[in-house]
């Protein structure tokens, strides 16, 4: 049965200031009238989720608001002739938990086309321990690969290595063969890095060179980077000929400065990863290779299980770079 309230993480305004976010029942009327009723079993915390929770205006436009980018489930309702009532599914990205209520409730009502079914051989929990942060790292391998990567390539530059996004791109590059060279603050978890397959550990320091140089001692020969700035205008000029860059985030900065040179003297590529709107022929085939031949073998030492109550606690851990790996949450 259908209940007619559910619970919900919510960021509501105050005067003119977003208060911290605080757990309502909410009518499942308050719903967007979309053609798909999702019961949410799972969600994960993102660096986004946090930032739409606390009031950047940029990621969320009205409030009150339940964030969550990320979400799986079972539908219980559907006007979508290629959605069925009981199809197990994932809804990430697109516009959900931005300005579309997200995976922080209990239930999302969304349109059809954000609905893809759960990939067969994935669980509810293991889709959300690797929920936006798996499927950008895996798009970030993929798109790299289609562009001629390899392991034969060399050395592949992985930044921001604590947070849930590298931490998984960490263990798949180093699962299907990778040389992985880890970039964190977090130099003295030695151990974590290496469980998860980092052949080597530097601190960020050594990305960010101030010299002014047009171009850097070559050191490898792809990056993915979460962090932006001049990380990533050093990781560009530290590349290998030919060297694939993946853009994936902006935890230090959505600006950084370089010149055409690595670009024209290398030949290095820099690829922006859209993982919220990619095509859902694309989303499936990468979400199939985690469930398969990509799938990380320490999924479980990345992430971490929390309730529905736990969230606003940890909204504000990732904010101040708390948090490693993944937290997915329980919505039950």
């Amino acid at each position: 049965m259908i209940p007619e309230t559910f619970k919900a993480l919510r960021a509501e305004q105050i005067s003119d200031k977003i208060a911290k976010p605080v757990l309502r029942e909410i009518p499942l009327s308050d719903l967007p009238e979309n053609e798909v009723l999702i019961k949410v079993h799972y969600s994960s915390l993102n660096y986004k989720d946090a930032l739409s929770a606390t009031g950047n205006r940029g990621i969320t436009r009205n409030y009150p608001h339940t964030p969550g980018i990320d979400s799986c489930g079972t539908v219980v309702y559907s006007a979508d002739p290629h959605v069925k009532k009981g199809d197990q599914v994932l809804v990430c990205g697109y516009d959900l938990g931005m300005n579309t209520p997200g995976g922080f409730g209990q239930y999302i009502q969304v349109p059809g086309s954000w609905v893809m079914p759960l990939p067969e051989g994935l669980g509810f929990r293991d889709s959300m321990m690797l929920g936006t942060a798996g499927f950008t790292a895996a798009l970030a391998i993929h798109q790299m690969e289609l562009n001629g990567q390899s392991p034969a390539s060399g050395p592949i530059l992985v930044t921001g290595a604590g947070g849930g996004l590298g931490s998984l791109a960490i263990n798949i590059l180093a699962h299907t063969g990778y040389h992985v060279i880890a970039a964190t603050g977090k130099t003295e978890e030695t151990e974590y890095f290496t469980s998860l397959g980092a052949t080597e550990i530097i601190g960020r320091e050594q990305l960010d060179d101030q010299s002014g140089k047009l171009l850097l001692r070559p050191r490898w020969a792809g990056v993915i980077d979460t962090v932006g700035g001049n990380i990533l205008s050093t990781s560009i000029r530290a590349c290998l000929k030919h060297g694939n860059v993946a853009v994936c985030g902006n935890a230090l900065s959505h600006e950084f400065q370089t010149t055409v040179y690595p670009f024209i003297l290398n030949g290095i590529n820099l690829l922006g990863i859209d993982s919220a709107t990619c095509d859902m022929e694309l989303r499936k085939l990468v979400w199939d290779k985690l469930a398969d031949d990509w799938r990380p073998a320490m999924l479980k030492l990345i992430s971490k299980e929390i309730s529905l109550d736990q969230l606003p606690e940890n909204i504000e851990n990732i904010l101040h770079g708390k948090i490693r790996g993944r937290v997915f949450v329980n919505m039950e």
